[in-house]
């Protein structure tokens, strides 16, 4: 009986350590550009609006030659895809408070969106 009460607890403290040493991967967003002059960051179904400040992954779906995604705000600018790249590319990044636009840049005056991070 002195074993399990001495063992029990050093397992169970062993067990909170190893749960709270392992963190949540980011959030997932998805933005896709092309076929077509569209341009859009999902999160899940939605498109995003508003974020929390922290970490996301970001997974692009290039569908055109002609274009890129370019992600502009507070610490970022980033162009995850480059003319001619047709593909998938993912990154994670850190969005702080402000205002943020993403955009393919051969057409930055048609094909752009923006969100805000809190």
């Amino acid at each position: 009986m002195k074993l399990i009460a001495v063992v029990l607890p050093a397992a169970v403290a062993a067990l909170i350590a190893a749960t709270s040493a392992s963190p949540l991967p980011p959030p997932k967003l998805v933005g896709t550009v092309g076929p077509g002059f569209t341009i859009s960051l999902k999160r899940g179904t939605a498109p995003v609006k508003v974020l929390k400040a922290g970490m996301y992954t970001i997974t692009v779906f290039d569908k055109a030659s002609i274009h890129n995604f370019v992600l502009e705000g507070p610490g970022v600018e980033r162009d995850i895809t480059t003319v001619p790249f047709v593909g998938t590319k993912t990154v994670t990044v850190n969005l702080r408070k402000g205002k943020y636009k993403f955009y393919c840049r051969p057409h930055e005056s048609s094909m752009f969106g923006f969100f805000t991070v809190t």
